[in-house]
């Protein structure tokens, strides 16, 4: 088996607004660190970063303080020898100023680059929405921005695609010369506003990808998202999953926290006949430099 044939294993930590006190997900560095060494343990070799504001009872706020990112990214590498950081940029309005901060404080291997603008929108069984209506703005301008700054700190820019359209454009970046190196897309499936988690669809993707592009699959929702997942894995994608994503095992039963959800992914890979790929060899994929000795 060669290195291209192996499936490199994403683990999404936590996410942006889930609540701690409903869900299992951590927020302090100690809690983030634990989590990781689970799904490092269990075949994750990339590690989703989202920050979370340290004040006691405000665990389920974002933060953007540089050194909130940088407790939480040096409690995972010293918990997870070798373990690849891919911090999230996502931020509302014009002003990137809270990302690009913790971009320039961590210096992540991997940053998330939302590649296009999403009317993010879900609706209730009665009609009413599940919460007002937003834009999730990323019109070329700011995408600009913050490859500029991920070319400044070394940080490879994975695109977060969350319709076809937007999967487009990142051929259009390359072509315009915003980005160079190796393509990463992101298939961002199950948002109730952009693509839907189907097997179907998925299949459909990779011919509107970049060439050369490496690509993976998030997908959001229940145990629904898990043949989607296999599907992934059959095609020759990247796979993530964590407590960011989903709170549901291929079961149906609920994840007690990520290192079981990477377990179940690993599985589907394997039956796709891929092994998983080990932090060095993600690196080799994705064409990243080892990260320097502090």
């Amino acid at each position: 088996m060669t290195t291209h044939d192996k499936a490199i294993l994403t683990c999404a930590l936590t996410g942006v607004l889930t609540d701690p006190k409903q869900h299992p997900v951590p927020v302090t560095p100690e809690q983030m660190a634990a989590e990781a060494r689970d799904a490092f343990n269990a075949g994750a070799s990339i590690m989703h970063v989202h920050l979370r504001s340290q004040e006691p009872g405000f665990g389920h706020m974002p933060s953007w303080d540089p050194e909130v990112a940088a407790a939480v990214c040096d409690a995972i590498r010293a918990a997870c020898p070798g373990v690849i950081i891919n911090l999230t940029t996502g931020i509302l309005g014009k002003d990137i100023s809270g990302p690009a901060a913790c971009l320039r404080r961590v210096k992540p291997e991997i940053a998330a680059c939302n590649a296009g603008t999403l009317n993010y929108l879900k609706l209730k069984a009665d009609g009413s929405w599940a919460w007002p209506p937003m834009v999730f703005d990323n019109p070329v301008a700011k995408v600009q921005q913050f490859l500029d700054v991920m070319a400044e700190t070394g940080t490879h820019p994975e695109f977060e695609c969350f319709d076809v359209g937007i999967l487009r454009s990142v051929g259009m970046y390359l072509g315009a010369g915003m980005v160079k190196g190796v393509p990463e897309v992101n298939l961002v499936m199950g948002v109730a506003s952009g693509m839907p988690c189907d097997a179907e669809l998925l299949a459909l993707l990779p011919r509107y990808m970049p060439e050369g592009a490496v690509w993976q699959s998030t997908l959001i929702g229940r145990a629904e998202v898990w043949p989607v997942h296999q599907k992934t894995a059959d095609l020759g994608g990247h796979l993530r999953t964590g407590l960011e994503d989903t709170f549901y095992r291929p079961d149906g039963s609920r994840a007690a926290g990520n290192g079981v959800l990477i377990d179940d992914l690993a599985a589907c890979a394997r039956r796709a006949g891929r092994e998983v790929a080990t932090p060095a060899e993600a690196r080799a994929m994705l064409g990243l430099h080892a990260p320097v000795a502090a």
